[in-house]
């Protein structure tokens, strides 16, 4: 079992910390801080690149303690909050990720939650430091806090949509006044 959390954290952790990479940089294949403000941007959100700075240093900062297995129930809430928001800017896309669906995202959701459940294995930071076993009802906390400052961000940060412009949203001209007929 310990093997399998341990394949399992180094997985999720280490590409929820390279997704944030991306938000930040040019490595890995990310477009720098300026296009994670721009994809930011695109998505609807304020402050682009505070909010790719905040989202990046997120995904960085929670992947890696979860790789590492260390605070796994902090790590597990940063991870889940993150990727919460990523569900609600892909949820009009549908599940499936062909689609550019939520589907990625809500896997990383259930990774996290169950290494809240199970706790990072004997082979993790957590144990060395003697903070584990964590109560299982920290999983509860751990998704509500997660789920919770996902959706709040989504709240604070998103714009709302702006009415198009040209001819559709102008309003109709006044109808001419008819000539009566004789």
């Amino acid at each position: 079992m310990d093997t399998g959390l341990l394949l399992l954290r180094l997985l999720a952790g280490l590409l929820i910390a390279g997704h944030g990479v991306q938000k930040v940089s040019s490595h890995l294949g990310g477009r720098g801080l300026a296009g994670g403000a721009r994809e930011f941007r695109a998505d609807g959100f304020r402050g682009g690149t505070l909010t790719a700075l905040a989202a990046g240093g997120g995904q960085i900062g929670s992947g890696a303690l979860l790789a590492a297995g260390l605070l796994t129930p902090l790590a597990a809430t940063g991870a889940i909050g993150v990727m919460t928001v990523a569900v609600t800017v892909k949820w009009h896309n549908g599940l499936w990720v062909q689609n550019d669906g939520y589907e990625y995202p809500l896997v990383l959701i259930g990774t996290a939650a169950a290494l809240a459940a199970t706790g990072p294995g004997a082979w993790s930071l957590d144990r060395a430091l003697g903070l584990t076993p964590y109560p299982l009802w920290w999983t509860a906390l751990v998704l509500a806090a997660g789920v919770g400052s996902g959706l709040l961000t989504r709240l604070v940060l998103h714009r709302a949509p702006t009415p198009a412009s040209g001819p559709a949203s102008a309003p109709a001209p006044a109808a001419a006044p008819r000539a009566s007929a004789p």
